[in-house]
């Protein structure tokens, strides 16, 4: 049975076999990858600080950093074998609105067409609804109709399709 969780160091090693899966330099949405410091992963000591930084984000009570917004990140695993990330966007900023959205997620390659990013996307709806959000954004690409039908899936209504910097984005809002 799949679970999110608050990241954690310990599946450092799952997190990299994971991460190999991934072509280079491919975007993870919901992973806080942005929040990576410089230096390798691979390492315990650089994973630590990036793991420390995305427990921090969601402390509303620190600031977070220009342009970005407080955000909750869990990871999706099942016992010890990291699948994919999801976080919440606890608001939006200009950038978030445009084409990001409230919520993020990716899968990795192995776990898809497993309904993971259904599943998860279904369990972090409830926190926005404590977040106080009545509704919340949701992104993706005009042509993932695997995320597309994800976010149908939890009640998404297609609000647009616009070109953005990162190229022709679908926006889907689900009511809380």
């Amino acid at each position: 049975m799949p679970q999110l969780i608050t990241p954690a160091c310990a599946l450092h090693a799952s997190w990299l076999a994971a991460l190999a899966e991934w072509p280079p330099g491919a975007h993870q949405d919901g992973t806080g990858l942005r929040l990576a410091p410089d230096g390798d992963l691979g390492s315990p000591e650089v994973f630590a600080i990036w793991v420390e930084r995305l427990k921090r984000q969601s402390d509303t009570s620190l600031a977070v950093g220009e342009g970005r917004v407080h955000a909750t990140h869990w990871w999706i695993v099942e016992g010890d074998r990291y699948l994919g990330a999801i976080d919440l966007r606890h608001y939006l900023n200009a950038y978030l609105l445009d084409l990001g959205g409230h919520i993020g997620y990716s899968v990795r390659p192995s776990a898809r067409g497993r309904g993971l990013a259904t599943w998860a996307l279904a369990a972090v709806l409830p926190e926005a609804r404590a977040l106080g959000l009545d509704r919340v954004l949701l992104t993706c690409d005009d042509g993932n109709t695997g995320s597309a039908r994800t976010i149908e899936r939890n009640g998404g209504v297609l609000e647009d399709v616009r070109t953005t910097d990162a190229g022709l984005k679908r926006r889907y809002w689900i009511g809380l």
